[in-house]
């Protein structure tokens, strides 16, 4: 069993807190696992009676009663009736059709369209059986109909979100196990979805890239109700390609029409980079200058959820070792719970005729999870020495408290350089410094 621990105590810690929980994430990263499996096991270790656990699977065509939201709510009431503690997961919960308020036809279930209002759906019934006192609701969806901005609208304050994702590398090297450099190869260049991870080579590139064409953009198609996918596609290839790189969206709508010979708006850049947002594929990463405290610009870096998702886009063709480095970086200090920036200043210096010029200066990543702060630079090799003076030259001109780390694609141990930095393999960051 691939272990998903973080996700697991969140679950345990929200047990019986009187408010639904709600799964979301990525498609296919093991929400549905994570309950029937994980989670149900852990109560039955609880000394749960099995028959005290309610598994609806909505997308079985045995439980399409339960579509019907005022079915749904009578038959879970009447399970749990006479038990003191029932716990429910209603799996694939989009599946549930919404209702015209039967007051308003009296009696009867009539299929509601957009336009009514008066309306019973799948939030109310969650809502509701979240309010018996002998039920502990969960809660698991797709993405067509639950995307993450849907989820807070409909549940502000209302439920308990777990937003789960695909392996991370910490996940990924206890459930694989043997030498933790190649297992680093291994993820970098296939990522962490679950199913992917059991598979063999050819069949872990297949099924990934059929991710994309046949469940996520036709989510995103589906959802927002849009014509071709064209633009879409290609707009994606080219945040797959410029992971890592500073972006706005006038600079991609410049990088689309040079590609496509054909125009493209930056409101339309911007509107569809929140659909991969929304749909959990892309997360950004804001400028923060590190002088001023504070957050600036619309330049900012998007990461994919997943490595091998990007690389799926790419047809694994480019294999660019920094920017796949950088984006597991990211997502392991998200996955720790780190609230994570690219780091910017600027400084003032002589040009070779004696000009004063303002110079912006980069770090990768500014990382913050309560007092722990951390300055850390990515790359793959800093052997050659004009490399190490470009990664070492932002932390010589902070000159601050905060820690400044190199993370190199090699396997060494923790050391510090003689300005005191810490140098660290890619392996012993991911597994043991954070």
């Amino acid at each position: 069993m691939i272990r998903r621990d973080k996700y697991l105590n969140q679950l345990i810690s929200a047990k019986e807190n009187g408010f639904p929980k709600v799964i979301t994430g990525i498609r296919r990263c093991g929400k549905s696992y994570l309950l029937k499996e994980i989670f149900k096991r852990y109560l039955i270790e609880e000394n749960v009676p099995e028959e005290n656990i309610l598994i609806l699977e909505l997308d079985d065509d045995r439980n399409l009663t339960y579509r019907d939201p005022i079915n749904l709510g009578n038959y879970v009431r009447k399970y749990a009736d006479g038990k003191d503690r029932c716990y429910v997961f209603l799996d694939e919960i989009q599946k549930v059709y919404s209702l015209i308020n039967p007051n308003l036809t009296e009696g009867k279930h009539v299929l509601a369209r957009k336009t009514d209002t008066e309306v019973i759906s799948f939030v109310d019934v969650v809502l509701g059986l979240s309010r018996e006192k002998n039920i502990d609701l969960y809660v698991t969806g797709s993405n067509s109909k639950m995307l993450s901005t849907d989820i807070i609208t409909e549940f502000r304050d209302k439920a308990t979100n777990i937003a789960l994702g695909p392996l991370s590398f910490e996940e990924f090297y206890g459930y694989l196990g043997g030498s933790a450099s190649e297992a680093i190869y291994e993820y970098m260049q296939y990522g962490g979805m679950p199913l992917a991870v059991l598979k063999e080579a050819e069949e872990k590139k297949d099924y990934l890239k059929g991710l994309f064409e046949t469940t996520y953009f036709q989510d995103i198609i589906e959802h927002n109700k849009l014509k071709k996918s064209e633009s879409l596609d290609e707009l994606c290839n080219i945040v797959s390609t410029s992971t890592g790189e500073l972006l706005n969206s006038e600079k991609i709508a410049n990088t689309y029409k040079s590609v496509k010979k054909e125009k493209i708006d930056k409101q339309t850049v911007e509107k569809y980079l929140g659909y991969f947002k929304d749909a959990f594929i892309i997360r950004e990463a804001k400028r923060y200058d590190l002088k001023g405290r504070a957050e600036i610009g619309a330049l900012r870096k998007y990461y994919f959820i997943d490595t091998g998702l990007r690389n799926a886009r790419l047809n694994f063709a480019f294999p660019d070792e920094g920017q796949m480095l950088e984006n597991i970086v990211y997502n392991e200090l998200m996955y720790k719970g780190y609230s994570v920036n690219v780091g910017s200043f600027d400084t003032v210096e002589k040009d070779k005729k004696g000009n004063s010029i303002r110079k912006t200066n980069e770090v990768d990543f500014f990382a913050k999870k309560g007092i722990k702060q951390y300055y850390i630079q990515v790359s793959a090799d800093i052997s050659n020495a004009e490399t190490r003076a470009r990664e070492v030259r932002p932390y010589l001109l902070l000159n601050d408290e905060v820690n400044k780390i190199i993370v190199i694609n090699r396997p060494i141990k923790e050391s510090l350089d003689e300005n005191g930095f810490t140098i660290i393999g890619i392996t012993d960051f991911l597994l043991k410094y954070i």
